[in-house]
């Protein structure tokens, strides 16, 4: 199947080429930063930014949501999210 999009430049604006199983973790980092993380089932998420110094804790993420936050790790503790997808 033809890629019309296939010589564009990629960019964290740009959709996804790729998703891959988010399986948190308190202490193993992502094995790439994503330009996303989408949400299957609503929760919360401890993760920390790509640029942070500290975690950050999101409350009432809603299922099906996408979260354009540029992970570095996403936490088991705190974590109640589920089915999460990073979107690379």
């Amino acid at each position: 199947m033809p890629d019309q999009f296939s010589s564009a430049a990629d960019a964290v604006s740009a959709p996804a080429r790729r998703a891959l199983a988010v399986t948190p973790h308190d202490s193993n980092a992502l094995s790439d930063i994503p330009k996303a993380l989408y949400v299957g089932t609503g929760g919360s998420i401890t993760m920390r930014g790509v640029d942070a110094a500290a975690d950050q804790l999101w409350k009432n993420v809603p299922a099906g949501a996408i979260l354009p936050f540029r992970a570095q790790y996403v936490r088991a503790t705190g974590t109640t999210a589920a089915d999460l997808l990073a979107l690379y």
